[in-house]
């Protein structure tokens, strides 16, 4: 799907924004889901095929937001909020109410407003094979490595080694995928 088109399940009045790109295959439950979706960029959000975009996920995106979801790839619920560069891996599953986010507290961009500057171009990177648990915080910094567990409501804002099982606020390293 490219360009400013409907969805033909959808229940919310609007087309998907010109610049998101979802994958052959892929399923994104409603264009609600960029109601406070402000991104410039020439392709803001692209999704892999065979990708799952679920009820309850948003993308709060500023005018310099860009989010890469890879192939077979499963969001249920996260809310992604940034004005940088989020990337999802390949086969990864983001649970119930995760927040991906470039700044301590999710909020969407108004129009107009300056958004607050970012360190860096790509502030959060999600491996492949990665499973987020419900209601985890990636903030800023937050680099899963391939195969790496995040549990359950765990606040992540460093580097996770590929296969690293990280839980607690903050999180901390507390065991190895095998």
């Amino acid at each position: 799907m490219n360009g400013a088109q409907m969805l033909s399940h959808d229940w919310f009045p609007q087309p998907l924004p010109a610049n998101v790109e979802i994958g052959e295959r892929s399923w994104c439950y409603s264009s609600f889901a960029f109601l406070h979706y402000r991104s410039q960029r020439p392709c803001g959000v692209r999704v892999g095929h065979d990708s799952g975009i679920y009820h309850g996920t948003f993308f709060e995106l500023g005018p310099d937001g860009e989010v890469e979801i890879g192939n077979y790839a499963t969001l249920v619920g996260a809310i992604i909020s940034t004005n940088a560069r989020i990337v999802i891996g390949d086969y990864t599953f983001v649970s119930h109410e995760v927040v991906l986010a470039d700044s301590m507290a999710a909020r969407p961009f108004e129009k107009g407003c300056q958004p607050e500057s970012v360190d860096s171009l790509t502030t959060i990177v999600v491996g492949e094979n990665v499973w987020v648990g419900a209601r985890a915080v990636l903030l800023s910094g937050a680099r899963l490595g391939n195969g790496a567990i995040v549990a359950a409501a765990a606040c992540v804002d460093f580097e996770v080694p590929a296969h690293g099982v990280v839980a607690g606020n903050p999180a901390r390293i507390v065991g190895w995928a095998k």
